[in-house]
């Protein structure tokens, strides 16, 4: 899409604002500015296959560390989710479904707090630990997405807690802790679905980091016009999606676009790219995206299994194909690289509907 008009002008004046795309929602506008404006043919760009909700795999993890037999039932679901999708939703995963809501809530009332409190968490720099604006890849990528997030680095150094916001801060330290502790239960499975020792992805560090977004969409009023999120794959290990009950996500399998499905209780979980690198391929890392829609807001919270940048010790140490993994029939598919290197790599390039992993194949 070429641009006839002073787009960088007009992004510093949006951002200047310091108020968000709910800026412009309490505004009232009736048309989007052009920033957001996406090219119809990335937002068409493949066939939506219905709204089948039984689609994306389920797994119940219910009796998981008691039944041996439906532990291994659950791992061999996994690792077919794992495969053939790239995501599954997930039920009975010790998180209380009053936890959830509260921190749906939390994120609701952070980005619905008067915007001069919420200025003072405005930033452009990524290596701050807690900070808010709309999309991280603002100035970087061709089109604006409807949305704004908070972002806070979780682990493995967290901030100090004066330094979360006051409105969500209890709630995202306890979900948090518990989203670790769900980390480290997948990683045993996914490790055993990969026919390796259970502790084996939790020794290399894949359990260490905590990245936390919670994204905030507001009622769009011209929805065809523009996206929630554009077509991307996470960069991390994993991600552990909590999404309320108004849809708009959507995972690209067999060349079409399916609905997940709010589930009331279950998270959503999908595989990142260091995990697609790990399993030299066996696991697949998936593009998924989010519609705008003329309802909302639409309130998620992503928290990314990964480190962030520069912190903790993942971040300096080389990910690879898994040794163990490898074969004669089965040589390494990528070059090895850091977790803080991809990330970085990732952040330069923003959401442009490609996956980063061809930077790093053989």
């Amino acid at each position: 899409m070429e641009y006839t008009y002073a787009r960088k002008s007009e992004l510093k004046a949006f951002d200047d604002t310091k108020a968000g795309v709910k800026g412009l929602a309490d505004a009232g506008v009736a048309k989007i500015p052009r920033i957001f404006i996406h090219d119809p043919s990335k937002i068409n760009d493949k066939p939506f296959s219905g709204n089948d909700m039984h689609s994306i795999p389920m797994i119940d993890l219910g009796g998981i560390h008691t039944n041996a037999s439906l532990r291994r039932q659950v791992i061999n679901k996994l690792g077919e989710a794992c495969e053939k999708w790239g995501f599954f939703q997930m039920i009975n995963h010790g998180i209380p479904e009053t936890l959830l809501d509260g921190m749906l809530d939390g994120i609701r009332r952070f980005h619905e707090q008067d915007t001069e409190v919420k200025k003072q968490f405005f930033s452009r720099d990524e290596k701050k630990k807690v900070f808010y604006n709309t999309n991280f890849d603002f100035y970087r990528a061709k089109e604006a997405n409807w949305r704004d997030s908070l972002y806070c680095a979780m682990a493995p150094n967290p901030p100090n807690p004066e330094e979360l916001p006051a409105v969500c801060r209890d709630t995202m330290i306890e979900y948090s802790s518990k989203v670790m502790d769900l980390g480290l239960t997948l990683f045993e499975l996914l490790s055993e679905a990969l026919g390796l020792n259970l502790n084996h992805l939790q020794d290399l560090g894949c359990a260490e980091g905590l990245y936390f977004i919670g994204h905030y969409y507001p009622a769009c009023p011209e929805p065809n016009l523009t996206l929630g999120v554009g077509k991307h794959t996470d960069s991390g290990f994993l991600t552990i999606l909590l999404q309320d009950q108004l849809g708009g996500l959507q995972v690209l399998h067999d060349d079409k676009w399916f609905d997940v499905t709010p589930i009331p209780g279950a998270l959503v979980v999908n595989v990142g790219d260091m995990s697609q690198i790990l399993s030299n391929d066996k696991f697949k890392s998936v593009y998924h995206r989010v519609l705008a829609k003329n309802v909302g807001p639409r309130i998620s919270v992503a928290c990314f299994l990964r480190s962030h940048l520069e912190q903790g010790t993942t971040s300096s140490r080389l990910y690879g194909p898994i040794k163990q993994l490898l074969s004669k029939e089965n040589p390494p598919k990528y070059k090895e690289t850091t977790m803080s290197d991809y990330v970085a790599k990732i952040y330069s390039k923003g959401i442009d509907g490609n996956s980063g992993l061809h930077y790093l194949k053989l």
